[in-house]
């Protein structure tokens, strides 16, 4: 008879738990148990394409219901399968209404194991510290996923999603949706024309207004009334439980450090995206919080000055890039735009190269060469983009039935979710700090290396962790 499990015993610390996880990705490139059930449970490489791509969806408030409503205009899906963990809430009743007959869930794992022959993929839209586990089990169980950004809340779990990734025959993509959009395909088609090269310098900013805008918090809530139905328990996912309260729930906890990404997780996906990419970026080796406005031990700041270090790649030179967030906080203004220039409300970049400086938004807008003067004097020869590509969701519903290769898979979306990762890390800290992007690791800073791995995982979620 085995002796009674020691329930009292101290979890390890958070530092103690990346020490012995530093091994999980390489332990899952080569055998951990995780990647044999992937192994021997690998998805059909195409979904037949004469029927709709079956869908499940975890997290059906929300963003939930907006990745619903953006399926279901594809006119090549459709659901067979609702999870969230506050099932009988307002915010999840349209989702229910639109697909009565789909069977509910509010534990997205037990949908997996009890509904999953029903569906081919899954899209996950829960909060960004539940996206790991759920995505481990989904990709376990050989489902395709569709994985609303950032991939996950730490750099170290992002790690492991790419390492399982890359052992399977499983479509990923992150919903970064610009990743479809003119952006895309122009900020490509002018790299690949050489109109956008050595670029030294980014400037990238994102103004509009956060939750947490406004608090004057220092430590976590002491607790309020649980609203009935909602499994709170099962919300925290791996992540250590705390009492319910509504400055996390419904729609606030991205401003949290426990369970989102603050502003940088949120939007720096859909503005430096294409410049990460077709830049070859990488990761940095320096990040520095340059000025943090009213830090905060629990949430992130109310507005931060960033700058990252990108080291030279072949001959692509060196590059700074700098991120502004907050209401009020915002770069100044390239003298070639000229008087009278504001800038864009929600958010957007500029990019400056050794002879051109480029203008753009965010998602799918596209560049502008400034001045405007310049810009009309090279669009006789700059490259014309034609249209008549899929959007993001189409893409990838055509990358499962296999016409199409996923344009923001776990391999590309997941260095970029890592570079914003090691941004809210200075967010935290505060202060420069240096990074080996090669062992992947703070070399001055424990606290800082500490930070790439999330909290040691509850009871019951061990798994995920371990290879």
């Amino acid at each position: 008879m085995k002796p009674p499990r020691n329930r009292t015993s101290t979890p390890p610390s958070r530092r103690q738990f990346l020490a012995s996880s530093l091994g999980t990705a390489a332990a899952l490139a080569v055998g951990g148990h995780l990647s044999r059930a992937l192994a021997l449970q690998r998805p059909r490489a195409v979904v037949p394409a004469d029927r709709p791509l079956r869908l499940a969806f975890a997290g059906i408030g929300n963003r939930g219901l907006e990745m619903i409503k953006t399926f279901a205009t594809t006119g090549l899906t459709t659901v067979t399968a609702l999870c969230d963990v506050d099932l009988d809430s307002p915010l999840t009743r349209e989702a229910r209404d639109l697909y009565p007959a789909a069977p509910r869930f509010r534990d997205a794992r037990r949908m997996i194991n009890e509904a999953g022959a029903s569906f081919d993929a899954i899209v996950v839209a829960t909060p960004d510290h539940s996206h790991f586990p759920l995505t481990v089990h989904a990709m376990a169980a050989g489902k395709h996923v569709y994985l609303e950004k950032p991939m996950a809340r730490t750099f170290q779990e992002v790690e492991l999603l790419m390492a399982l990734a890359g052992r399977t025959a499983i479509v990923t993509q992150m919903g970064n949706q610009g990743h479809s959009g003119n952006n895309y395909f122009q900020f490509k088609a002018w790299t690949e024309a050489g109109v956008i090269a050595d670029v030294t310098r980014i400037v990238a900013f994102m103004n509009d207004t956060r939750q947490w805008h406004g608090w004057k918090v220092d430590g976590y809530p002491e607790g309020e009334l649980l609203p009935p139905g909602l499994d709170w328990d099962l919300w925290h996912a791996s992540r250590p439980a705390r009492p319910y309260s509504p400055m996390y729930h419904p729609k606030k906890w991205r401003g949290w450090f426990a369970y989102g990404t603050g502003a940088l997780g949120d939007w720096g996906a859909h503005i430096i995206d294409t410049a990460h990419r077709f830049l070859e970026l990488g990761l940095p080796t320096v990040i520095e919080a340059v000025t943090l406005d009213q830090p905060s031990p629990v949430i992130y700041p109310q507005a931060s000055t960033l700058r990252f270090e990108f080291p030279a790649r072949g001959s692509k030179p060196p590059v700074e890039l700098w991120w502004y967030d907050g209401q009020t906080n915002r770069p100044p203004l390239p003298a070639e735009l000229g008087r009278g220039a504001v800038l864009p409300e929600l958010g957007g970049k500029f990019i400056f190269s050794k002879t051109l400086t480029f203008k753009g938004g965010t998602h799918g807008d596209t560049l502008r060469v400034v001045p405007e003067s310049r810009m009309q004097e090279l669009a006789p020869k700059l490259p014309k983009i034609t249209g008549g590509f899929s959007d993001h969701a189409t893409n990838f519903v055509l990358a499962c039935q296999g016409k199409e290769e996923a344009r923001s898979p776990f391999g590309v979306a997941g260095p970029l979710t890592q570079v914003l990762q090691l941004g809210t890390i200075a967010q935290q800290v505060g202060g420069r700090l240096e990074f080996d992007p090669v062992r992947k690791t703070f070399p001055r800073n424990p606290e800082a290396t500490a930070l790439l791995a999330p909290p040691p995982p509850r009871e019951g979620w061990e798994r995920y962790y371990r290879g």
